[in-house]
């Protein structure tokens, strides 16, 4: 392990880190807030550039960052965001538990959108801002926003990338790691403005719009209000949030395509196809299953489209109680829980790419028992799929279904019910948002224990980080000389 490495990029990611507090400062200015927000946040991002100058005062000789460091890297710093994020919440009392406050910022950074507020309208200005921006900077990436800012290990940052994008694939859009990191994030950031001026545009208070928009652009789903967008009664903010949320769903290599004029590569995208069909199917079924339950044919078309667009790209808005409607509808929901959108963009889940990967190989294994000498290849964007791809898929499927029992075992320990602890391990493993029961769309997580709260919070970080970098970080192998 080279540990230099580490520490030193660990600490110019905490400098980062102090670097963005700068903003919900400026907005504590704006707002004429008293002294105790300016401190919260003045005093971290003190202590963050102070400490991080400190301990990244000399470059190691030795920059090697391989798969190993690339994870370690990754899952710290993650968990150091969400740590310091939380402090100015404690020092301003706007979350006076630590835990409550490392919870909330976990599902920021990780763009879940659970959080333990029973009353948001209540936070300051400055905290209800790096609540929702913590949506935005986490993302796309940490490590990649990082990248794209600090090009100095542009040779050896492929571990990090790999570590930190999800999806079962990764590839670079440009030959410089960090030219694809500023991409990326050019892409993010004009995307995230045009919503944050469609969103003004529609009659939504400026301030309100780019909180939303920073929720939409990280799929993330933290609110201003506590009916999250419901209480605005805004149908075309409904619809610009609900057709941004399934925009950002969209692998972001596929807009590098649109822009260097590959318009037919994305057409050939195979999980693009899949996630829209799977998104009109499940629209189309709950319509159905809704049909006699609303008076007006809009107003469902819309709860409906709105809430599938949430819960399949892990947002977490919501305008309608889904834990409401019937059975089926309910359950269809719950699968695109565990669907996820695609790989390569803001959201959590498993991911459309390996949910079809899952159907071809199964396919494929099945024409083997039927047939046991004939040659089958699964094939996947019109290309033949090598045996790496297909085991390191079927192994996380595996790792994934072990990890998620366990978690539902635990979380039940102290759940109200089942459904509530199924849902709660549900909605934050693939970082989701609320879930059903107890922690519904109209509830919070406030009611569970100290533990389960401090629990899913590393489960809301080792969905965003797609399980392994977590178990490497605490694994002790990974310490050893």
């Amino acid at each position: 392990m080279n540990i230099a490495i580490v520490r030193y990029l660990i600490a110019r990611l905490m400098q980062i880190e102090g670097l963005l507090m700068v903003v919900p400062l400026v907005v504590s200015f704006i707002y004429g807030e008293s002294w105790q927000y300016i401190f919260s946040f003045l005093s971290v991002l003190l202590f963050l550039l102070i400490v991080g100058q400190i301990m990244s005062w000399k470059m190691p000789k030795n920059r090697r960052v391989t798969a190993k460091e690339g994870f370690v890297i990754v899952s710290l710093s993650w968990i150091l965001f969400s740590f310091f994020g939380a402090l100015p919440f404690v020092i301003n009392g706007d979350i006076p538990s630590m835990i409550d406050a490392f919870f909330e910022t976990s599902s920021g950074f990780t763009t879940t959108g659970s959080s333990i507020l029973v009353d948001v309208e209540a936070l300051a200005h400055s905290s209800l801002f790096w609540r929702s921006f913590t949506h935005l900077v986490g993302g796309m990436g940490i490590l990649v926003f990082a990248l794209a800012i600090l090009p100095q290990l542009d040779s050896q940052s492929v571990n990090i990338m790999k570590a930190e994008v999800p999806g079962p694939t990764f590839g670079k859009l440009v030959s410089k790691l960090s030219s694809t990191a500023r991409i990326l994030y050019i892409i993010y950031l004009v995307m995230t403005a045009i919503v944050v001026i469609l969103l003004w545009m529609s009659g939504m208070d400026l301030f309100d719009s780019f909180l939303h928009a920073f929720g939409v652009a990280g799929t993330g789903g933290f609110g201003v209000k506590n009916g999250s967008v419901a209480p605005y009664q805004n149908p075309t903010a409904e619809w610009i949030i609900s057709i941004g949320m399934l925009l950002f769903g969209v692998n972001f290599n596929l807009y590098y395509m649109i822009l260097i004029k590959q318009v037919r590569q994305v057409f050939k995208s195979e999980e693009l196809r899949w996630y829209l069909i799977i998104v009109a199917s499940a629209v189309g079924l709950i319509c159905l299953n809704l049909f006699q339950s609303y008076d007006s044919m809009s107003t469902m078309i819309r709860d409906v489209f709105f809430s599938v667009s949430s819960i399949i790209t892990t947002s977490g808005f919501s305008t309608a109680d889904f834990g409401a409607w019937p059975l089926f509808s309910q359950s269809i929901l719950l699968l695109l829980m565990f669907f996820g959108a695609c790989a390569g963009s803001t959201a959590g889940g498993l991911k459309i790419s390996r949910v079809v990967l899952y159907g071809k190989i199964i396919l494929s294994e099945l024409k083997k028992v039927a047939q046991p000498n004939r040659i089958v290849s699964v094939h996947y964007d019109g290309k033949a799929l090598n045996k790496n791809i297909k085991h390191s898929v079927a192994n996380y499927f595996v790792v994934y279904i072990a990890i998620f029992t366990l978690l539902v075992l635990l979380i039940n320990l102290d759940a109200p019910d089942f459904l509530s602890g199924f849902s709660a391990v549900t909605a934050t493993f693939n970082n989701i948002g609320p879930g059903l029961g107890a922690v519904g769309p109209t509830y919070s997580f406030a009611e569970l224990s100290d533990f389960s709260k401090v629990l899913l919070s590393f489960v809301m970080l080792a969905g965003r980080l797609e399980i392994f970098p977590m178990i490497i970080l605490f694994t002790p192998r990974t310490w050893r000389k």
